[in-house]
């Protein structure tokens, strides 16, 4: 085989191996947020706006990687659920923020140290070292994908 054709192939070795432990990881993940009572997505717009503040909500989905059109509707659900509140911008009426509520921090400040310690444990077979090379090498997996695209 030669080169060109072996590279090939090991690039897509790479990219199943890729995707199949980030999901094996993201499930272990999404089982322990389901356990809080809420899905992966409002866990994530809580989490954003627990440690970032106040976001507008056109800017929610881009932070947490969700279409746009999805975001109304998780934002209702939080909303239902008292964990967040819809908030006029003071100066451009057309912009809405979302804010996490008490009630939302309190739930946050409870459960993400379960959550922080539910992700140790499922990245636990690689040792600190490990995680540190994986950081590195992801990273510039990400970056150099972005530039070719």
């Amino acid at each position: 085989m030669e080169q060109k054709e072996q590279e090939l192939e090991q690039s897509l070795k790479l990219f199943i191996v890729l995707s199949r432990a980030y999901r094996a990881v993201s499930d272990q993940v999404n089982k322990s947020i389901h356990s809080f009572g809420v899905n992966p997505t409002e866990f994530a717009v809580l989490e954003l706006l627990y440690h970032k503040g106040d976001q507008p909500l056109q800017q929610i989905g881009e932070k947490i990687l969700l279409a746009s059109g999805s975001i109304t509707y998780v934002i209702d659900k939080l909303e239902n659920k008292g964990l967040i509140v819809r908030r006029a911008c003071e100066k451009d009426r057309r912009v809405t923020y979302a804010s996490i509520t008490e009630e939302g921090r309190r739930f946050i400040e409870r459960v993400f140290p379960e959550h922080a310690e539910k992700i140790h444990e499922t990245v636990s077979a690689l040792t600190a070292a490990e995680k540190e090379q994986a950081i590195a090498l992801l990273k510039k997996l990400g970056y150099g994908a972005k530039t070719r695209g």
